[in-house]
């Protein structure tokens, strides 16, 4: 028991120091970054294998500490509210993944979903809180167009890249907990 507890902090933390390091890839040219969302990847990865606990830490904390490490992504408004974007993506894919009934890759597409519906639902709500409604704040059309649209690209990379890696974990049996 306390290996498997070991074995997932491992993974957590390495998945951590990934989300670190992936913006830098984007990172010079922050448009390109704002759109594949480098720092979602890990986190659901996170969430997935190792459950909504390990994910919920890692999604919430990431933002911020990339923030007060790197300075990117600045702290407020967007690392507060990305803490609370992937600390969604984090409980809620490894929630949903953990519930199903079957784990395969059609349920892993809807957890893909859901999870990514309820993390800009929260983002949203984050940004309203923090910048206020309206003109001057956040509006329905902010975020309509930085919550989807220019995330497009982001999207359809995590929805080819994450059952790709989770289909890799379970064919060479380096799944730790579930299977898909």
């Amino acid at each position: 028991m306390k290996k498997d507890k070991i074995k997932l902090l491992v993974i957590s933390a390495m998945l951590f120091c990934l989300g670190l390091v992936l913006p830098f890839f984007t990172g010079q040219i922050p448009k390109i970054g704002n759109m594949l969302l480098p720092m979602h990847i890990p986190v659901l990865l996170c969430g997935l294998i190792c459950g909504w606990q390990y994910g919920g830490v890692v999604g919430f904390c990431l933002p911020i500490i990339r923030s007060l490490l790197f300075g990117m992504p600045v702290l407020y408004p967007n690392a507060i509210g990305m803490a609370f974007e992937l600390l969604t993506y984090g409980i809620f894919a490894g929630l949903l993944f953990e519930k199903s009934r079957w784990h395969c890759i059609k349920s892993l597409y809807k957890c893909l979903v859901i999870t990514m519906l309820a993390g800009r639902i929260v983002w949203g709500v984050a940004q309203v809180f923090m910048l206020g409604l309206g003109d001057e704040g956040f509006s329905f059309a902010l975020f309509l167009t930085k919550g989807f649209v220019n995330a497009i690209p982001g999207l359809v990379l995590q929805f080819t890249l994450i059952p790709a890696i989770m289909l890799v974990l379970k064919r060479t049996h380096l799944m730790p907990r579930r299977q898909v």
